[in-house]
């Protein structure tokens, strides 16, 4: 059984009350180990609010190696210059958000828990589908709950990358990675972390690192 590599996919809190402290916690968090991308996913800012937390994270991403997406809004995210766009079910398709972005940006897509949507997805370009929620969240009410078989089914049959998202944590993040996603999105199992967000990624990339060993020795 192929063991992929498995990255930290990290989202925003819902609300980002004081950018200068997200930003300085986001460089924590870099120092802590390998990130793969940053999604900015603010539901409730405005398209000035949006571009003024890009101008701010941008230069860090960049530094550092990391793609940095924008949640829903594909025009926006090309304006803006961001590395890609997140899309859901009830926002702009797979095919107009590779219109409003280029061939050179990332599309991801939620695919909640239907390996149905995520085929269509990929189908259609993506270069990403995300399956969840796998876990309780409190960062948003999800839509379907999703089981790690789901991943290891993608894996095995489709080349196209798999996210596993909702409510991931340092406690449970080792499953996933087993299970074969290639990537793990984690909100608040970083920024709500007690020992900080630092430790957080050190932590979560040591729990990767062993889940991909393990699926490895399988």
């Amino acid at each position: 059984m192929k063991a992929p590599i498995c990255r930290l996919y990290l989202v925003t809190p819902p609300v980002i009350a004081d950018l200068e402290a997200f930003a300085a916690a986001f460089e924590a968090a870099l120092s802590g180990g390998d990130v793969a991308v940053l999604q900015i996913r603010l539901k409730d800012a405005s398209d000035a609010q949006l571009g003024t937390v890009v101008a701010r994270l941008k230069p860090i991403a960049e530094a550092h190696g990391v793609a940095l997406i924008l949640n829903d809004k594909p025009e926006l995210a090309a304006a803006l210059d961001c590395d890609g766009v997140h899309v859901g079910q009830e926002d702009a398709s797979c095919a107009e958000a590779r219109r409003a972005v280029g061939k050179d940006r990332i599309v991801g897509v939620t695919c909640h828990d239907s390996r149905h949507l995520a085929m269509d997805a990929s189908e259609a370009g993506a270069d990403y589908v995300a399956f969840g929620a796998f876990f309780d969240t409190a960062t948003k009410e999800p839509k379907t709950r999703c089981e790690p078989e789901v991943l290891e089914i993608w894996q095995e049959s489709m080349q196209t990358p798999c996210v596993a998202i909702g409510g991931i944590t340092v406690e449970n993040a080792k499953g996933l990675a087993k299970a074969g996603a290639d990537f793990l999105a984690v909100s608040a199992g970083v920024w709500a972390h007690p020992e900080g967000p630092k430790a957080a990624v050190a932590a979560l990339n040591a729990e990767i690192a062993a889940g991909v060993a393990e699926r490895a020795a399988v």
